[in-house]
């Protein structure tokens, strides 16, 4: 072999990440190809990742709603809402509401508001929130 030949096992420079890249996305589960889609618009919004978001902290989040539920209590009722953004779920949570026009399983949307802790799990209260063009 000459010293401008390469082996056929060499990898051609810059294309062994395009190949691996093409294998990753061939193998990976549709719910991994969602979760990095998801990730890659919050990112595009300029939105802080779920998963980073801390209590106390006034935040911007992109992403899109798995549940909705009404829960009615005996002094308030709330409309509650799981984001989730590719990285972590956040909930969100509108007192004294019943329904909200657009808030429903599968609406891409951006919110902003304050993070509190419930039960352990990270929530806002009463965001503001915009609703995406669906797709």
């Amino acid at each position: 072999m000459t010293t401008g030949e390469r082996s056929a096992v060499e990898p051609a420079a810059g294309g062994d990440g395009a190949l691996r890249r093409l294998v990753r996305r061939w193998l990976a589960s549709e719910a991994e190809l969602d979760a990095e889609e998801l990730r890659r618009d919050s990112a595009e919004h300029g939105c802080t990742p779920c998963r980073q978001v801390e209590r106390g902290q006034l935040v911007s989040l992109s992403g899109r709603l798995r549940t909705v539920c009404y829960t009615p209590r005996t002094n308030l009722p709330t409309l509650e809402a799981d984001l989730y953004d590719g990285t972590d779920v956040v909930t969100l949570v509108w007192l004294g509401r019943r329904h909200i026009a657009g808030i429903e399983p599968g609406r891409q949307l951006t919110v902003r508001g304050r993070v509190a802790l419930r039960d352990d799990r990270k929530v806002i209260y009463n965001p503001y929130y915009e609703l995406e063009a669906p797709r």
